[in-house]
């Protein structure tokens, strides 16, 4: 009879774990969803994670921050064994998940994001995240020379031509973390736009921007069980609550008072 008990129970658990993985929450109709403000904090769509995407989409935090070093998130470990899409964000959160941070890093792009379940795949600029790429002054000294085109061969496929700034670019994102500026946060503060930090990165010297970000420690759990990014590991800051730049000129510390604000630039 134990036995038995034991193998429903197993059964059951599977069939548990089965349906998490599965989860699907249907879209509102599209005449209903006409902004980020009408999709649901579990976003929708098919075999989406929606405990995952209630996390990204967090729109305010009044916790005190703690001030981290990039080092600090690149030594979190990947908690990917045994983790599974719908899985109870718990045992994330002992390990820092929803913590709120400061860090203070050099910022190499702000990428404009495309349509996600989080979001409910609406795809209109202000309704989508920002991936920003960051990294610590070292890896500004990583360096690559352009490279030139080369017909495909019997064995291998055709190559571009890259410059030197997209091969010295990829060869630092391989070293970088994320943060996510987020539509949730920009309902109530919609300066945290990629597009406004880019250009700040463009004319910053070796367009590498350093800046104070502060906003959730966040393991992105979608990214480390599939689609993987070039970065060190899965933590993020996301989403970001504020973010702060070095002026021109000035030389900036974690606690310095000179750092601006991106939303009164």
């Amino acid at each position: 009879m134990k036995r038995i008990l034991t193998v429903l129970f197993l059964l059951l658990f599977g069939v548990g774990s089965m349906a998490a993985q599965k989860a699907a929450i249907k879209c509102p109709a599209p005449s209903k969803l006409k902004s980020i403000a009408d999709c649901p904090n579990t976003g929708c769509g098919a075999s989406i994670d929606p405990k995952l995407n209630e996390q990204k989409n967090i729109p305010e935090d009044n916790q005190e921050p703690v001030a981290k070093t990039l080092k600090d998130l690149k030594e979190l470990a990947d908690p990917v064994p045994g983790f599974k899409v719908g899985d109870s964000r718990e045992k994330l959160k002992e390990l820092g998940e929803g913590q709120k941070i400061t860090v203070v890093a050099y910022a190499l792009v702000a990428r404009s994001g495309g349509k996600e379940s989080c979001n409910c795949g609406l795809s209109k600029q202000k309704d989508t995240d920002n991936h920003i790429v960051l990294v610590e002054e070292e890896t500004l000294a990583l360096t690559r020379r352009a490279t030139p085109a080369r017909d495909a061969s019997g064995t291998t496929k055709a190559v571009k031509a890259r410059t030197a700034a997209q091969n010295t670019l990829e060869v630092r994102e391989k070293q970088s973390e994320t943060a996510e500026f987020t539509p949730r946060v920009r309902l109530e503060h919609p300066k945290l736009a990629g597009a406004r930090l880019q250009k700040l990165i463009a004319a910053a010297p070796k367009q590498a921007l350093l800046v104070r970000v502060t906003g959730l420690l966040m393991f992105d759990s979608e990214h480390s069980l599939g689609r993987h990014l070039k970065r060190v590991n899965n933590w993020e800051i996301h989403p970001v609550m504020k973010m702060e730049f070095c002026p021109a000129g000035e030389t900036c510390t974690v606690d310095s008072g000179n750092w601006k604000d991106l939303e009164l630039e």
